[in-house]
């Protein structure tokens, strides 16, 4: 088969070699051979790519780590890779025990995107932050891969979204998933908008994928009894918070990794799976595709989101 694989660390450009005649991947227990349809490219991918994800996996591999499959029977499905899979490839192993149903409402490429970003974005809201119809939402890189996904379920979940971007393509694109007030960081100090939007409270929730200055400016327009929700370190500054910050302001700062819950509470995986299909079905959320690409280009998808230069969601279509 045709398969992406990482011989060596660095930028995806760099390291990621298309193989023609890769062997297929054999299953094991509890493990199924699916055809790749769709392989949405995550922010994971790059880190991997360049040795600085807390996941390493062992040289060569096939990256990808998301993806929508079509079983032997012709049932679509998602799911993550596993036994040494990966997503940018014309097959891929899933985990017959983590594998869903992909959503009737989506096609390939957006039911590819449903599940990580969404995932990790409804969890953070409401397992973590136990987000409130009414609340203000503050979502960093808010034309992102998750910060996307964040912006449509705050809404759904009946709070007011402020979305933060970096630039005036990706405000307009905050503006079309619907949030409430976008602000360019690059042209406006968003600490100021936050608490001039808010009469001076502050956001209750702050969605938090980039760490960094995103997160220090957070911690000066955090509400009263606000939470911080960290998802991730897309700066590639990680903070060191002042703890005494934290309690003289009485906010609260939580960590999210979605990972986690697909060892310690799948059911709970589940649950949110379902929840996200009957959100998909009712139109409420529909993940925003802005690129699909053949599966010869996905090196250039994985550095295009490396470099932050995407919006949405970047898909390959073997």
């Amino acid at each position: 088969m045709r398969a992406w694989q990482v011989t060596e660390l660095g930028l995806p450009r760099d390291v990621m070699r298309l193989v023609g005649d890769a062997p297929a991947p054999v299953p094991g227990e509890h493990q199924v051979l699916v055809r790749v349809r769709a392989a949405a490219v995550n922010f994971p991918d790059a880190l991997m790519c360049l040795g600085l994800y807390q996941v390493k996996p062992p040289l060569p591999y096939t990256p990808g780590v998301e993806l929508c499959g079509e079983l032997p029977g012709g049932e679509k499905v998602i799911g993550n890779p596993v036994g040494g899979s990966g997503a940018f490839a014309e097959y891929a192993l899933l985990d017959t025990r983590a594998m869903f149903p992909a959503p009737a409402a989506l096609d390939d490429a957006e039911a590819a995107a449903l599940h990580i970003g969404y995932q990790t974005a409804w969890f953070a809201l409401h397992r973590r932050a136990r987000l409130q119809a009414g609340e203000t939402l503050l979502v960093h890189a808010a034309a992102g891969g998750v910060g996307s996904a964040a912006v449509q379920l705050g809404k759904a979940a009946g709070a007011r979204v402020i979305a933060v971007v970096g630039g005036p393509e990706k405000a307009a694109v905050a503006r079309q998933l619907g949030a409430d007030l976008v602000i360019d960081r690059k042209a406006a100090d968003f600490v100021a908008a936050v608490k001039e939007a808010t009469g001076g409270r502050g956001a209750d929730v702050v969605f938090d994928p980039v760490g960094g200055d995103a997160y220090t400016g957070s911690t000066k327009c955090v509400a009263f009894e606000g939470r911080i929700v960290v998802v991730g370190f897309a700066s590639g500054t990680i903070p060191s918070p002042p703890l005494g910050h934290a309690l003289v302001k009485n906010y609260s700062v939580l960590g999210l990794h979605w990972g986690l819950y697909n060892a310690k509470d799948p059911a709970a995986v589940l649950a949110c799976h379902e929840e996200l299909g009957k959100l998909a079905a009712a139109g409420t959320v529909k993940p925003l595709i802005s690129e699909r690409l053949p599966l010869e280009r996905a090196a250039e998808g994985v550095q295009r989101v490396a470099e932050g230069a995407s919006t949405g969601r970047v898909v390959i279509l073997p």
